[in-house]
Order: C-alpha cells, then sequence, then structure tokens
C-alpha cells in the first residue's frame, strides 16, 4: 500500500471534518435547515473577502465565476484591458473575446508580474477602458501582481472597474477587498478553501452593481442580479452544490477559528521554506523576482525531463505536483503551499523532490533542501 500525497495548486487537500460532514446524508436544498447553513455560510464568506459587500455562490469552477464577472457588468463593444502573464490571464482575455468586448491585452513575461506603471500607462492611452482583469496570483507561474498599487490607480476613475481573479489568493494572503477598494473578486473551493472542485464565489462592490444596471451581454444561468435577489432569502437561483456548502461551512469554521492573520504568516512561511529548499539544491525558481504565496515554481535541472520527474513522483513516490503549461511544460515543478497544507507537507514534498532528482541522475545531497526547509519552518513553533 502507497500512501498518497496532493500538494498541487488546486486542487488541495481536503480536511478530515469537511470529508465527514460532506458524507453526511443528503439535505433538500429547499428546506429551512439547509436555508439555516446557507445563512451563516454567506456571512463567514464575507470575513474570508474581508468585505461588507454581498458574495455570492456558483455551482461551477472558478472560469465559471470569471465568466459571470464579465457577462453581467459589461457590454459588446466595451473596452477591457486583460493583463495576459499566464494561463489564467490568457483566459479572462479568451472569455473578455468571446462576448465581443474589445479586448487590449497587457501581455507581461512568465514568470514576472505586471508594473503597476504599465496598468496606469494604458488607461491613459484608452480613456475607454472599463475594466482591467487581472489575476491576485497567476497560478501557472506562480507569480504575485500588485493588486494593491493597481487598485490604487483604478479606483480614481469612475469609469473603471477592477476584476480581480482571487481564485489562489483569496484566504492565501492578505487581498482585503473593501480596504483596497477592489471592485470584483472572485475564487473557488479546491484552493485555500479546502474543498472539492464544484464551488466558485464572486463579490461585487457598489461600483461595480452600478455598472450591472446598464450591462447588456447575454446571461441566464451567470445572473448574479437574480442569484442576489435569492440571497437574501439564503438559498440560490438553481441547484446548488449542497453536499460543497455544507463542507464549505465546515472549513469556514476552521478558517475563522485559525484567523486570516495566522493563516497569512502560516502561507508565507511555507512559501519562503519551500524556495530556500528548492534554491539551496541549486534549482533557479520561476518567478524569483515577484513569487506568489499559494505555489512555488521551480526549473526543472538541465537534462532532466520535467514530465517524467513529475510522473515518477506521482506514481513511485507518490507525491503529485503540478507541471507547466504550454512553452514551460515539461520545464517546471509547482509546488503548493495554501489550504490544508502544513509544515510536514512541504518537507514531504521537498524530500520527494531531492529523491527523484538522485534517481535522474542529478547530483544532489540528499537532506539538503530539507534542512534549509526546515530553518524557516522552524520559526512557526
Amino acid at each position: 500500500m502507497k500512501k498518497k500525497y496532493l500538494l498541487s495548486p488546486g486542487p488541495t487537500p481536503v480536511p478530515e471534518a469537511a470529508l465527514l460532514t460532506m458524507a453526511y446524508p443528503m439535505m433538500h436544498h429547499r428546506t429551512p435547515q439547509f436555508s439555516a447553513i446557507f445563512a451563516e455560510v454567506k456571512e463567514d464568506l464575507k470575513y474570508l473577502f474581508q468585505t461588507k459587500n454581498d458574495v455570492l455562490i456558483l455551482a461551477s469552477s472558478g472560469t465559471g465565476a470569471m465568466e459571470s464577472a464579465v457577462v453581467n457588468i459589461f457590454s459588446p463593444g466595451d473596452h477591457a484591458l486583460v493583463v495576459n502573464g499566464g494561463k489564467f490571464g490568457e483566459r479572462w482575455g479568451k472569455i473578455c473575446e468571446s462576448y465581443g468586448l474589445k479586448t487590449i491585452w497587457l501581455n507581461v513575461e512568465w514568470g514576472r508580474a505586471v508594473k503597476s506603471e504599465a496598468i496606469e500607462d494604458a488607461l491613459n492611452k484608452d480613456r475607454e477602458i472599463k475594466g482591467v482583469f487581472i489575476q491576485g496570483n497567476e497560478t501557472s507561474t506562480a507569480v504575485s501582481h500588485p493588486v494593491r498599487e493597481i487598485a490604487e490607480i483604478v479606483r480614481q476613475r469612475d469609469n473603471t472597474l477592477l476584476i480581480v481573479d482571487g481564485i489562489t489568493a483569496v484566504g492565501v494572503y492578505d487581498i482585503p477587498m473593501d480596504k483596497w477598494g477592489i471592485d470584483v473578486l472572485i475564487t473557488g473551493s479546491q484552493k485555500a478553501l479546502m474543498l472539492p472542485p464544484g464551488l466558485s464565489f464572486i463579490s461585487l462592490n457598489d461600483k461595480a452593481w452600478k455598472f450591472n444596471e446598464t450591462a447588456r451581454l447575454p446571461r441566464f444561468y451567470f445572473d448574479l442580479k437574480k442569484e442576489r435577489k435569492n440571497l437574501k432569502d439564503n438559498t440560490t437561483a438553481y441547484t446548488p452544490a449542497a453536499s460543497l456548502i455544507i463542507g464549505l461551512r465546515e472549513v469556514l469554521k476552521i478558517i475563522k477559528s485559525e484567523g486570516l492573520e495566522k493563516i497569512f504568516k502560516k502561507n508565507e512561511r511555507m512559501a519562503r521554506a519551500t524556495r530556500n529548499a528548492m534554491t539551496s539544491l541549486g534549482l533557479r525558481l520561476l518567478a524569483p523576482e515577484a513569487p506568489a504565496e499559494c505555489a512555488t515554481g521551480v526549473y526543472t535541472p538541465e537534462g532532466v525531463d520535467g514530465g517524467k520527474l513529475l510522473k515518477s513522483l506521482r506514481d513511485e513516490f507518490g507525491v503529485t505536483l503540478a507541471g507547466g503549461q504550454d512553452q514551460l511544460k515539461g520545464k517546471i515543478l509547482r509546488i503548493a503551499h495554501m489550504g490544508y497544507i502544513d509544515t510536514f507537507d512541504i518537507i514531504t514534498a521537498v524530500a520527494s523532490i531531492e529523491m527523484a532528482l538522485r534517481k535522474f541522475g542529478y547530483k544532489v545531497e540528499l537532506g539538503r533542501g530539507v534542512a534549509a526547509a526546515q530553518e524557516v519552518l522552524l520559526e512557526g513553533y
């Protein structure tokens, strides 16, 4: 029997308490009993998002929330500025183009963060831009974008919204929606929220809801105005993913019990420990200048096939990490450190990488990366 370790940046491990509650007998979603659970969840989501605004729950992956952000706020021909620094920035642009928005691509080298000055320059050149689309963390490149600085720029413009994909940012690091002035913020269930895939969440502030009044793009299932109306009655417009919402109540209890500040510090520590471990092994970080706290991206050594290395880690060592996409395919590893991942998961990840690299012929001093990680991880004890 081989024990499995899930250390990919989504899906992430699910706490036992949440797994057990989701295994309870099925509850009908149009009952006072389920509405009581829903009422609790909708308030705790505000704590997670650090907002007074409604947080709407959709039965979809995070991409559903991304699409709903576009179709509920904009009209055909509206100008949209899209930061494209990875697969998910690219996804923002593809969604905008699919719905007939005039999409202005702000391309950023993979592994680097966008400069806030580049956003300001683009907005000054095109005064008709109504939306700036960006990731908090670009998961595909393990990069953190300067959302706070960009929010400061966008909030000065009455006719422009900042829409942030926080799928691997919310619950990972401090990204307070109201304090920073983020107009639209989304996340998904299978990252820092420690649940299986299947739920996405979106919150709009008052400025964004005003845009909704004049938006003319087609929508039916992703009609946020309809969802907001049903939210007041502690339900959803359509059949919810009831078991996932029951699990969500449990993980939100865990998050509130630990406290966001403590969670953010833990994630930062695990991220720093992982980076220290990888560089101590002589490996090159994918995003050395603006590393994300959701996951660490690292190049595999010259002569080592990243795809084969990942396969060996998963199938022989029992440790599931993630690889690269498009031009990074077969060239990088990505190690998660968010959600239900802790100190000894990081040590397991580092130790398995050391062993796999040795197997593939890379000269590595076993234990060197583990020791480098331990020096940082010990700060938490």
